[in-house]
């Protein structure tokens, strides 16, 4: 069956379900998903989001973390919590005979999560150990580097996790004021999919909902990306050069020229071998084992974004080599043999990208959370197919955005 949107009423309010019956297995997934609450509200704190989100991951206060993880266990129920750019998400798995009393442990979790100073030292100790385990990483290192020239002065230039000496000094009420602000009924889409009836679960669901405070809604702030290029250049004891790159690209989520930005990007740089960079970068001039480029549309920003990692001594080549393709990309756009291939890829791979149930549902909360019209996943493909190679060129063309390019870079 194919995935569905209904409502429930709950709150005054009309929380759209994004539902999928698949019988095939006696299993149940479901999704919290709260709008405009990950870590792009970490106005003040940086990395509060995620913070929360592992305090969420504690249990309740009446069972505490280890009785309550036991007790999931023993029934082979799944709860977790996570956090993107702009959404926060309680994830709960079951048998599907298990679902009600999954639910009955979900709900308790929403209503007496384990907000005590002693889960905080706990996830701040965890936390600061894995934050000082990426001081070395320097793929980590350039990325959070690169955000911070692209999204300068906004909450998306910080490290969505934070940093050691912020991570210190978040307290219990910036937790609890988190959580009373976020998880509430107004912000909440519902993803749900596997062996259960969808009127029964709209049933139990709204009882659950209705439990919850309402809150508000705030607009999804949308912020622009640096236009003039910027290099920082940080050295470290390496033995390698780590080059990450971006620019501004002017898109919306909701365009009607989406599809030719999805063709645009996979033969620029996503596309893995054959793609314009990594043909240059790896195959004609052997400077790095990978390279890649990809455009990022989101709600709130769109930007260009890519890297590779190269020898010390041929960090110059490759930056210049990254600017040349670039280039030439807008310049020249793309042949009618990378069209043809692209088209194929993307048309013939389409089975692989519905197989299960949770990537069909993936793809319908996409395309409500973006929105766009139910079904608009299948018309895009329609549109790839016809699309034209002066068309595409021209999209290229109109995009030389993409040429002010910033560079982070870590060499020794």
């Amino acid at each position: 069956m194919a995935a569905q949107i209904e409502y429930i009423k709950a709150n005054g309010l009309e929380v759209p379900v994004i539902f999928e019956s698949d019988k095939r297995l006696p299993l149940v997934n479901m999704q919290f998903v709260f709008q405009n609450s990950g870590s792009i509200t970490d106005t003040q704190i940086s990395g509060l989001a995620k913070f929360s989100a592992r305090m969420m991951g504690e249990g309740t206060k009446k069972l505490g973390s280890t009785e309550f993880a036991e007790q999931l266990e023993a029934r082979a129920i799944h709860i977790s919590a996570s956090t993107g750019r702009e959404t926060f998400v309680m994830e709960m798995s079951c048998l599907s005979e298990e679902f009600d009393e999954a639910l009955s442990y979900f709900d308790a979790l929403l209503k007496d999560p384990n907000i005590t100073e002693k889960t905080l030292t706990k996830v701040q100790t965890t936390l600061v150990g894995q934050l000082s385990s990426k001081e070395n990483n320097f793929d980590y290192v350039a990325g959070n580097e690169l955000k911070g020239i692209l999204f300068e002065g906004t909450p998306l230039a910080h490290p969505s996790s934070g940093t050691i000496e912020i991570i210190k000094t978040i307290k219990l009420d910036d937790i609890q004021n988190f959580i009373d602000q976020h998880l509430v009924s107004s912000r909440l889409i519902v993803v749900i999919g596997g062996d259960v009836d969808i009127e029964d679960v709209k049933q139990k669901l709204q009882t659950l909902i209705s439990y919850m405070p309402k809150g508000s809604m705030e607009p999804l702030k949308n912020y622009n990306v640096r236009q003039k290029p910027k290099e920082i250049v940080l050295k470290r004891e390496t033995e390698q050069a780590y080059l990450y790159f971006g620019s501004p690209y002017n898109m919306q989520v909701d365009s009607d020229d989406i599809y030719k930005s999805r063709v645009a990007a996979f033969i620029l740089g996503a596309g893995g071998f054959g793609s314009r960079l990594m043909e240059e970068v790896r195959v004609k001039k052997g400077l790095a084992y990978s390279a890649y480029a990809r455009f990022n549309v989101n709600k709130s920003s769109s930007y260009m974004s890519g890297y590779l990692q190269t020898k010390l001594e041929s960090l110059d080549e490759a930056k210049k080599t990254v600017q040349e393709v670039i280039a030439d990309f807008v310049k020249n756009g793309v042949t009618k043999e990378e069209l043809e291939q692209t088209k194929k890829f993307l048309l013939g791979s389409e089975p692989l990208r519905v197989e299960t149930m949770s990537q069909r549902l993936s793809r319908t909360f996409q395309e409500y959370y973006r929105g766009h019209e139910f079904g608009s996943s299948a018309k895009e493909l329609d549109k790839i197919k016809a699309l034209k190679l002066e068309d595409l060129n021209e999209y290229i063309k109109n995009h030389n955005e993409i040429l002010e390019i910033s560079f982070a870079i870590v060499t020794k």
